[in-house]
This record gives structure tokens, sequence and C-alpha cells, in this order.
């Protein structure tokens, strides 16, 4: 079993790149905002309650999938590196699969701030994530999420051998799924 965990800031692009890379490999996405736009209708993601369900639906999908005969998965997260509750919680998933023997790789993307903006309002991104339809809602968030929190690693922070960070700002997600199959022999 493989689990790819692509990270970055908001609109970096980490949805965009799974896609790309289950294209070209066996692997199956499960980007972030499936379980987010799952429980929305009923409780917003910022709730106690919506944060709980997110985080039950996740952590079944990842057990279910950790102890199946499937080749893979992809993840996206938004990981914030001066939370240590952000830091626990990646190593507990990393461990649901490490434990079932699985190998972990970790895909760490970055972009400027106006790329990101310009990928916030993209038609696939829009599609996948009604949650972010708001433009102008998502776009503030995204400014005040980036001021709040440290979405991108300082160098050598990650320590796992099967690590790779990708400037994706003049990439597109093709090449950067590319890149990711190349270098792990996904």
């Amino acid at each position: 079993m493989k689990f790819v965990l692509i990270f970055g800031p908001q609109a970096v692009g980490k949805m965009t790149v799974g896609h790309e890379l289950r294209k070209i490999t066996d692997l199956k996405l499960f980007h972030n905002h499936m379980t987010i736009e799952l429980v929305h209708p009923l409780f917003d993601y910022g709730t106690k309650e919506g944060k709980r369900l997110v985080s039950l639906f996740r952590q079944e999908i990842f057990r279910e999938m950790a102890k199946s005969d499937q080749y893979g998965i992809i993840f996206t997260y938004l990981w914030a590196f001066d939370l240590k509750s952000d830091w626990d919680y990646i190593e507990s998933v990393c461990e649901i699969f490490e434990s079932k023997g699985g190998t972990v790789y970790f895909v760490e993307l970055e972009a400027g701030l106006d790329e990101r903006l310009e990928r916030n309002k993209t038609p696939y991104r829009l599609e996948q994530k009604p949650t972010k339809r708001n433009i102008e809602r998502s776009e503030r968030d995204l400014k005040t999420t980036m001021e709040k929190y440290r979405l991108n690693t300082l160098e050598g922070e990650i320590k796992r051998e099967n690590y790779m960070r990708i400037n994706n700002t003049n990439l597109n997600a093709a090449v950067v799924a590319k890149m990711i199959k190349e270098k792990f022999l996904l």
C-alpha cells in the first residue's frame, strides 16, 4: 500500500496534481474536500460537529484503505506547520498505513500568492469544491490562513526519506504529477 500525501497552502494545486497523478498511476485520489463537502450541507466545517464528522470519515477511509489490497491512495492536506496538532494528525495518519506495511510519500507544493489567487478561481476547483465558490470569501480565507499559519516547511524540517518539495508556480499539474511518479517510482 502506498500513501501519497500532497500538502501545501490553499489553491497551490494539491487536488489538481493529485488528479493528474491518479491518471498516470493506480493510486486512488482522496482529496481533503471530499469529506468537507460531504458534511457541509449538514454542519459547517468550522463547527465542532463538522470537524468531528470530517475527521471520523477520513480516519475510517484510511483504515479501510490501509488494510485493503488496493495499490494506494493520494490524500491532500493543508498542513499548518506551526501547529503541533497538525503534526500529530499527520503522524497518526501515516501510522495507519505504516502499521499495515504501507509506504508513505510526502509531496510538498509551493507557489506564489498571485498564482494561487488565480488558481482559486479555476473551473475544476470550483466544480470539485462547492464551499469555495464564494470567491470573495475564499480569497479572504486564503490570505487570512496564510497570515495566521506557516503553510510551507522550513529547510530540513521534514526528515522522511520519501519527501520532495516542488515549486509549481510555473508548472502545470501534469508535469508535476510526472515528477512525483518518477521520483517515487509509482
